[in-house]
C-alpha cells in the first residue's frame, strides 16, 4: 500500500492526505497495520530529502534515471533501515520481494546491494558523510539532515529572523533548525466545533484533548475523527487550530456601526467558512462565501450547512460580482504555496519550487485588494496565508499597503493575547504561527480596518 502511494504521489502528483484514507480501506488495513502503513508512507515522503542523499553515495546511477517503482522502494526501503526499528534483514527481504512484483526478478539485485549498503551505518552515520559539514554550511546541513528543499531552509530562516549578516553558524540557526525538525513530526488531529451546534466541552466527552487556546478546538490523539459523533454529523470538522485562532481573530475586532455582513473571499474548501458561519449565526449576522471552483464551492456549501447563516456563491475573488464597500468582516485565506503545512502534507516540500512563489504572487496581492475594497469605512479584514515565506506574507502587504492609505494595520498579536510569541521579527503587528512554538501550522495572519 506505501509503495502505490509512493507511486501515485511522485507519478500523478496525487494528495498523500487524500489519498491515504482511500488506500487503507480498499487494502482492508486496520489497527497496527495502518499505523504502519501511515508511518511508511509519511516517513518517506518526510525523509526523501535526506534519504536520496544517502542514495546518492550507495548508488552508481543517478536516482532520476531509475525506474519510478525501483526508486520509491528504495526510499521506502531506507525509511524502514535509518528511521524505524524494522530489523534490517527484513526490511531489505520485504524490499526485494517487492520489487519483485512490480518490476520483476531482474532490479531484484539491483535493490538487495543498495539496501545492503544503506544498512552498513545508522542514520547519523550517514549524515556525517551525506550532509554539508554544519559549522561550514548550517543552512546546507540542515537541509539534508532535516529533509527539506535548501530554498525551504532559506526562506524559513529569513522569515524568523535568522538570516541577516554574514558568517552564520549553526547557533544563529537555533529556531530554523527547530521548524524543519518539527515539520516532521506527525501533528494530531485537530478538531473545531461549529458555534451554536457542537462545542468543547461535547469533543472532550467524545475523547479528545482540549485545545489550548481555541475555545472551540480539540486535539485527537487517535482514532478516526469520524467516529466522533460533532464530526459525522457535520457539527465539528478538521481544522488547525492556528486557522481557527485566525477565523477567532476577525471576529474579536470591534467594528462601529452594523456587523450583520461577512465576506469569505476565497473559501474553499470551507474550515474556516464553517466556523466564521456559525460565529455568525450567533452574532445575528450572515456570511457570503466565495469560491472560484464549484467543486469546492460545494465542499464549502456542505460545510457550512448545518450553520443556516451563510450563502455561497461561485465567483472569482478577483472580480467580485458584489458591491464595494459592502461588509462589515472580511477575511481573504488566499491560495498559497502551503509551506505551513508540510507536517500535514509531506510531498508538498518537493512539489513546489522557489518560482511557485513569485508565480502565486499576483493572485495574493490581487485578493487582498477586493477585501480591502469588500470592506465599508469602519470595517475589518484579515488577510491569512498558510504559508511564513515573506513573499506571500509581509511582502504582499507591503505592495497593497504602500499603494492606498485608506488601511489602517491593526495589532494582530494583541488580539490573540492569549498566544504567545506570536510577533513577526521584523513587523511586530502581523501575527505568525510556528509548528516549533505553537504546535499549529504556520499560519500568517494580519488584520486592518478600513478608513
Amino acid at each position: 500500500m506505501a509503495l502505490e502511494l509512493l507511486l501515485a504521489v511522485d507519478g500523478r502528483d496525487a494528495y498523500a492526505n487524500l489519498l491515504l484514507p482511500r488506500l487503507i480501506a480498499q487494502h482492508h488495513l486496520a489497527g497496527r497495520d495502518a499505523a504502519l502503513a501511515t508511518e511508511l508512507s509519511y516517513g518517506t515522503l518526510r525523509g526523501r530529502g535526506s534519504y536520496d542523499a544517502v542514495l546518492g553515495i550507495c548508488c552508481d546511477r543517478d536516482l532520476s534515471t531509475l525506474d519510478p517503482a525501483v526508486r520509491e522502494v528504495l526510499r521506502l526501503g531506507t525509511h524502514q533501515l535509518l528511521a524505524t526499528r524494522i530489523q534490517p534483514h527484513a526490511a531489505v527481504a520485504t524490499s526485494v520481494n517487492l520489487i519483485k512484483e512490480h518490476a520483476g526478478q531482474r532490479p531484484a539485485g539491483f535493490v538487495n546491494a543498495i539496501l545492503r549498503r544503506v544498512a552498513t551505518r545508522d542514520m547519523a552515520g550517514w549524515l556525517e558523510i551525506a550532509a554539508p559539514a554544519w559549522d561550514a554550511d548550517p543552512l546546507g546541513h540542515f537541509a539534508v539532515r532535516f529533509s527539506h528543499p535548501r530554498w525551504i531552509a532559506e526562506a524559513f530562516a529569513a522569515a524568523l529572523g535568522e538570516s541577516s549578516g554574514a558568517g552564520l553558524g549553526p547557533a544563529d540557526l537555533t529556531e530554523t533548525a527547530a521548524v524543519l525538525a518539527a515539520d516532521n513530526d506527525r501533528p494530531a488531529v485537530q478538531l473545531c466545533a461549529m458555534p451554536g451546534l457542537a462545542d468543547q466541552q461535547e469533543l472532550v466527552a467524545a475523547g479528545c484533548e482540549p485545545a489550548r487556546w481555541s475555545p472551540f478546538g480539540a486535539y485527537l490523539r487517535d482514532g478516526d475523527p469520524a467516529a466522533v459523533r460533532a464530526v459525522a454529523e457535520g457539527r465539528a470538522g478538521v481544522q488547525d487550530e492556528a486557522s481557527q485562532l485566525a477565523a477567532v481573530a476577525l471576529t474579536r475586532v470591534p467594528v462601529d456601526g452594523p456587523d450583520g455582513s461577512w465576506l469569505d473571499v476565497c473559501a474553499g474548501p470551507g474550515g474556516k467558512a464553517r466556523l466564521l458561519a456559525g460565529l455568525a449565526a450567533r452574532a445575528g449576522a450572515r456570511l457570503t462565501a466565495a469560491e472560484i471552483r464549484e467543486h469546492r464551492a460545494r465542499l464549502v456549501a456542505a460545510a457550512v450547512q448545518p450553520a443556516g447563516s451563510c450563502r455561497v456563491v461561485v465567483a472569482d475573488g478577483t472580480r467580485p460580482p458584489w458591491r464595494p464597500a459592502a461588509f462589515d468582516r472580511v477575511i481573504a485565506d488566499v491560495p498559497c504555496s502551503g509551506l505551513g503545512a508540510l507536517r500535514r502534507r509531506p510531498e508538498a516540500r518537493w512539489r513546489r519550487t522557489a518560482a511557485d512563489i513569485a508565480a502565486i504572487g499576483g493572485l495574493q496581492r490581487g485578493l487582498l485588494r477586493t477585501a480591502l475594497d469588500a470592506a465599508r469605512p469602519g470595517g475589518v479584514i484579515a488577510y491569512v496565508t498558510c504559508s511564513p515565506h515573506l513573499a506571500e506574507t509581509r511582502d504582499v502587504l507591503s505592495d497593497v499597503l504602500s499603494e492606498r492609505d485608506d488601511v489602517a494595520v491593526l495589532d494582530a498579536p494583541a488580539v490573540l493575547a492569549e498566544v504567545p510569541r506570536l510577533r513577526c521579527e521584523d513587523s511586530g503587528q502581523y501575527a505568525q504561527f510556528w509548528p516549533h512554538r505553537h504546535g499549529t501550522d504556520a499560519i500568517f495572519l494580519a488584520l486592518f480596518r478600513r478608513r
